[in-house]
């Protein structure tokens, strides 16, 4: 019989493409994951990896083994979310994957709402990127994860993937209320000299950035990049930069700020995402509903909004 634990191996690879990829991906070490699936070609009895230069290609038979695999895990996901529906009481653990933003303004709030109404129930937060955790939720490592989606960079659709949208949240100009760059410009371009901070160009909100300037006439002086919204806040907050945050950040972290809506009124659309199998899951189910009820406590303060620009 085939060992599921080594057809995930096998389906991991599928997705990563290279054995070390898998390795990290999985906590093994490579020669560890070319062990098991030295052992899985065996118990097929066909070959499954082909050499290609220095690294390996999936065989016709591999690849029809991994579409087995994705099946059989769904069901299996499926099994386990009746199995616990049918428990009186919600237990275990469940791990999160989630970028920052989300984390400083609605997590804390769902996670205090599981702990009151499912004592037994463990929630795990892990920080990542957009990417890895849309690779971590595909391999099993995560049971949720929190995405975000920016204004003309859709998410690539993925099957087996239940996705609900949770908000769609304004994306605001952070200007400092003092200093070189205070003020509130009646047009985007008056800010074509000035020194920003914003996302790497290879994520989708530092591109997305980048392209609202570009929209507006001019390329922008980043002078800072990070993935950091607090420190995105703290240079505009002392006068070293502008920047565009999101409106969903705590008041807290955006106090000695001003924030100017943007032409169009753009926003990013916050969303949680889980496997078909999991989403009646009632772990998933209930921490779904605690973001929710979290968001409508969590509405944004006022610290300088309805300023517009053009």
């Amino acid at each position: 019989m085939l060992s599921l634990p080594r057809l995930r191996v096998l389906s991991e690879l599928s997705r990563r493409g290279t054995i070390a990829a898998t390795a990290r991906a999985l906590s093994y070490t490579p020669s560890a994951v070319s062990q098991q699936l030295a052992l899985l070609e065996r118990e097929a009895g066909v070959p499954l990896l082909e050499r290609v230069g220095r690294g390996v290609r999936l065989t016709d038979a591999a690849a029809v083994l991994v579409e087995h695999t994705t099946a059989v895990m769904a069901r299996l996901d499926l099994a386990e979310s009746e199995l616990a529906a049918s428990q009186r009481e919600l237990r275990g653990r469940m791990r999160v994957a989630s970028f920052q933003s989300v984390v400083l303004s609605l997590v804390p709030g769902a996670l205090d709402r599981m702990a009151d109404e499912h004592p037994r129930m463990r929630v795990d937060i892990v920080q990542r990127e957009h990417g890895q955790a849309f690779e971590g939720l595909l391999s099993h490592e995560f049971d949720l994860i929190l995405g975000e989606e920016y204004p003309g960079q859709p998410d690539r659709l993925r099957d087996g993937i239940d996705r609900s949208d949770l908000l769609a949240d304004p994306l605001r100009l952070a200007l400092p209320l003092s200093g070189q760059f205070a003020g509130r410009p009646r047009r985007l371009t008056e800010l074509a000299e000035a020194s920003w901070v914003l996302d790497p160009d290879d994520t989708p909100t530092g591109r997305w950035g980048r392209e609202v300037c570009r929209q507006a006439g001019f390329e922008p002086h980043v002078r800072f990049e990070s993935p950091d919204p607090l420190l995105h806040a703290e240079l505009v907050r002392t006068g070293h930069a502008v920047a565009f945050l999101p409106e969903l950040i705590s008041s807290p972290h955006l106090a000695g700020l001003t924030l100017a809506a943007l032409p169009g009124e753009p926003h990013r659309v916050l969303y949680t995402a889980t496997r078909a199998g999991r989403a009646a899951h009632p772990a998933v189910r209930a921490f779904r509903d605690a973001l929710a009820r979290a968001l409508e406590e969590r509405r944004p303060g006022d610290p300088a909004w309805g300023v517009r620009v053009s």
